[in-house]
């Protein structure tokens, strides 16, 4: 468990505008919140709004412009394994079978063998891939994968959990499995989770907060506090409403 706070973030890229004159494209400024312990929060908005580069920041994989990035009071500075991250794409080692893959953040940890075997063993089993602990990547379909990245992720028991467009590659039919299935685990684990998205309905029926990300230079337009029940019925008047919501500031603020 962990809290990630966000202070005053910017970046921006520099770009050759002529052969002796550089020119500075600020993705976005001054980006502050906080994701509390044990939280659920969503940031979405259009493509090219900046989203995954925050994300990136906050795993420790972009450097930051200006602000500063603290995970439990000590400031993100590079990668590191207080921090599970779960990519769109699989990103599985295709040399290793489920468990090996799932091993694989518990050795650079440094844990001892007997634990991390039980540890493996255990997020396994919490994503429902019990049974299929020596199969391949290749032999599994592209739900089962990403279980094996999140219970990779999982693992380690990093402070945060940061996601990024996780089901985006998944069919229609399979996504709204996964979305299940994450909101039953985080149910159980409580992580603290920092979610990038471009699916409104995905949005909302996982967090607990949905931020907006919109314009240029991007800011956080709204934030909606998610108040519904758990599990989300997608239909629900309610759920619709906040879809309407989220769509307004969206399309409020596209460019």
């Amino acid at each position: 468990m962990g809290e990630l706070q966000i202070s005053g973030l910017s970046k921006a890229y520099e770009s050759k505008a002529s052969w002796n004159q550089m020119r500075s494209l600020l993705v976005f400024s001054d980006i502050s919140f906080t994701v509390a312990d044990g939280e659920f929060v969503t940031i979405i908005g259009a493509s090219g709004c900046g989203k995954s580069t925050l994300l990136n920041m906050a795993a420790g994989l972009t450097p930051v412009s200006s602000g500063s990035i603290y995970l439990d009071g000590k400031p993100v500075k590079g990668p590191g394994l207080d921090r599970g991250i779960v990519f769109q794409e699989f990103a599985l080692f295709p040399w290793l079978n489920v468990i090996g893959n799932v091993l694989f953040g518990l050795k650079s940890k440094n844990v001892p063998r007997r634990q991390r075997n039980t540890l493996a063993q255990k997020y396994v089993d919490l994503v429902s891939l019990s049974g299929f602990e020596n199969y391949y990547p290749y032999r599994l379909s592209g739900g089962m994968r990403q279980r094996v990245g999140l219970a990779r992720a999982l693992a380690i028991e990093p402070s945060a959990l940061l996601m990024d467009e996780p089901f985006g590659a998944l069919d229609a039919q399979t996504r709204e499995s996964m979305q299940t299935a994450l909101n039953d685990i985080w149910m159980k684990t409580r992580n603290t989770i920092l979610f990038i998205t471009h699916d409104i309905r995905e949005a909302i029926y996982l967090s607990d907060r949905v931020l907006v990300l919109a314009g240029r230079p991007a800011e956080i337009v709204l934030e909606l506090v998610v108040d519904l029940p758990r599990p989300r019925g997608r239909y629900d008047p309610k759920f619709q409403e906040l879809e309407l919501r989220l769509e307004k500031a969206i399309g409020g603020h596209a460019s």
